[in-house]
């Protein structure tokens, strides 16, 4: 190939056409269980984390419930993936290995978000939330109606494989993913770039800027025990019967099962079988939707 402008314009075109093709073909199953906010600034504040609203019966004047309760706070980090393609290898128009390479390219940023969701649900059992707890936890502080300090559990505890129940219906899912900057494509293969005069190599890059943190832990049950009817019942109670402070029902409905790979079987038996494993008529069939995460493996 003939390197001049031309020629280094279709081929960026192509390159950045395999990237988007890669990027639609990315998962998004990140958005089950998280909330997207833009943010403007390096850091973000959830203040409001730990005050759920609400309504009273209007007496005298209005109560003006103050939302700054915490100081949780969610920092972006900075995130690139760059390809390098070798001035000979376009000159010899040995270009075929390299698309397949940007639509992985695609595919790998597209799919950052999932990675870093799941995994901070995964490590949720030591991951702390905006009460200084771990976002799994038995001991999270809530006042009862008495206005006396009590401990909530969002978990049963456990050795084994993790699993979670979510009621992903929300406004605020168990998961924030704040963002700034979303991946895009950028290339430098201008003639006179440094990289090309010097390395021979033309250089195409993808940058974004965004971080993950908790948002209310009442919204999600984290288990390690046995995916079983018997724990999947107790995670279901646990979550229906969650209260706010000064004993308000949250009206919590859990409607989706979060499982990794090792854990579908045990997920499909529970809510999709007919029958439990004695032969009994199973009460837990669609009561959720199962959704098998290959990032939790």
């Amino acid at each position: 190939m003939l390197i001049n402008a031309q020629n280094l314009d279709i081929l960026r075109v192509g390159f950045h056409t395999a990237f988007k093709g890669g990027l639609g073909q990315a998962s998004t199953a990140y958005s089950r269980i998280t909330t997207e906010v833009t943010s403007t600034q390096k850091e973000q504040k959830y203040g409001w984390l730990g005050k759920m609203p609400n309504v009273r019966e209007w007496i005298g004047p209005r109560a003006v419930q103050n939302l700054q309760q915490h100081d949780y706070a969610i920092t972006e980090k900075p995130w690139e993936l760059t390809i390098g393609v070798g001035l000979d290898d376009i000159e010899t128009d040995n270009l075929g290995i390299y698309t397949p390479m940007f639509t992985e390219m695609g595919m790998s940023t597209g799919s950052k978000k999932d990675l870093l969701c799941f995994e901070m649900l995964k490590n949720g059992f030591t991951g702390l939330c905006y009460d200084g707890q771990s976002y799994f936890d038995t001991d999270h502080p809530v006042l009862d109606e008495a206005g006396e300090e009590i401990s909530v559990a969002n978990t049963d505890g456990g050795s084994g494989t993790p699993w979670f129940l979510i009621d992903s219906s929300r406004s605020l899912k168990p998961i924030i993913l704040q963002k700034r900057k979303d991946f895009e494509f950028v290339a430098k293969d201008d003639l006179r770039d440094d990289n090309v005069f010097t390395n021979k190599e033309f250089v195409y890059g993808a940058d974004a800027r965004f971080n993950a943190g908790y948002g209310f832990w009442q919204f999600a049950w984290g288990s390690k025990q046995t995916l079983d009817a018997a724990h999947y019942a107790t995670a279901r109670s646990a979550l229906s019967g969650m209260k706010g402070d000064h004993g308000r029902p949250l009206g919590i409905m859990p409607n989706l099962l979060v499982v990794p790979p090792a854990l579908e079987s045990a997920g499909r038996k529970i809510l999709n079988s007919e029958f439990g494993a004695g032969g009994e008529t199973n009460e837990w069939k669609g009561t959720a939707e199962l959704l098998v995460v290959p990032w939790l493996a």
